[in-house]
């Protein structure tokens, strides 16, 4: 920390502060809400000359409450790693009144906002991904995959299609046999990412626990299997003995540390982290 506290006054403006707490930045004003980004860069980060890769995480919560807290430690370890990792606030239910379709419509807005001031972050507008658990990797799974919820104040000329996914235990069946079909109802073709993948997808990493009473491993199944038949890469990785939320740092089972080393895995083999 001290070293990279003295590489930024060497360096003044065009040096990101790093440590344990984010920078935050407004991306979006809506409904009278400020929206913001929490962003960890790795240490001496130059936002001059560094276009580090980056990932944008978006927290659970069942589109109802939740906060991007959860994300921290994920953000953390990557950007201790040389990424810039990011954990999005969206709106929610319980705060905001808003729908899954508002959280889809956030995400995408988080996404074109960092690639429209990818050279202000010092970020790889070309290496930027997406992930987030439970609703959160939904979101992230929609915001890949379906084509509507596009805010019209956002600039539509920037793509937000992410270039990599990493969705932990991810809702992304919103069919009637799936979750939340409750919430979104005759409307889930438009939003649920299981019924709008097509080729071209991004590279995609899956984390399920075997004991999730929300996402049965026949749902992650069929979603790989689809995502391969359609020429895309696609991995799904099974954790025994594991339930909803396993990923988060102090569950039983070590889950956070496991996962960690497969996002890892993963990230290494985009040639996104250095060995």
């Amino acid at each position: 920390m001290i070293k990279a506290l003295l590489f930024c006054l060497s360096f003044g403006p065009f040096c990101a502060s790093w440590g344990d707490e984010p920078v935050r930045e407004l991306y979006k004003q809506v409904g009278g809400h400020d929206l913001y980004l929490h962003i960890f860069y790795p240490p001496g980060h130059d936002l001059k000359t560094d276009r580090r890769p980056a990932l944008i995480f978006f927290f659970g919560g069942g589109w109802v409450g939740g906060n991007p807290g959860q994300f921290y430690p994920q953000c953390q370890h990557l950007a201790k790693r040389g990424m810039v990792a990011i954990s999005a606030e969206y709106r929610v239910k319980s705060r905001h009144k808003a729908t899954p379709f508002d959280c889809v419509e956030d995400g995408k807005s988080a996404l074109r906002w960092v690639r429209a001031n990818a050279e202000k972050l010092g970020v790889d507008r070309q290496r930027l991904g997406a992930g987030g658990g439970s609703a959160g990797g939904h979101v992230a799974a929609a915001v890949a995959t379906v084509a509507g919820f596009n805010d019209p104040q956002d600039d539509l000329s920037v793509s937000s299609m992410p270039d990599a996914l990493v969705l932990f235990n991810p809702v992304y069946d919103n069919g009637p046999e799936g979750f939340g079909y409750g919430k979104v109802g005759l409307r889930f073709k438009e939003i649920s990412p299981m019924h709008n993948l097509r080729t071209g997808m991004p590279p995609t990493l899956v984390f399920l626990g075997d004991k999730d009473k929300l996402i049965p491993v026949s749902t992650a199944e069929k979603f790989r299997d689809r995502m391969q038949e359609l020429g895309n890469r696609s991995e799904l990785v099974i954790y025994p003995g594991q339930t909803h939320g396993f990923f988060n740092q102090g569950k039983p089972g070590d889950g956070y540390s496991k996962t960690l080393l497969e996002m890892d895995r993963f990230l290494n083999s985009l040639g996104w982290l250095k060995e």
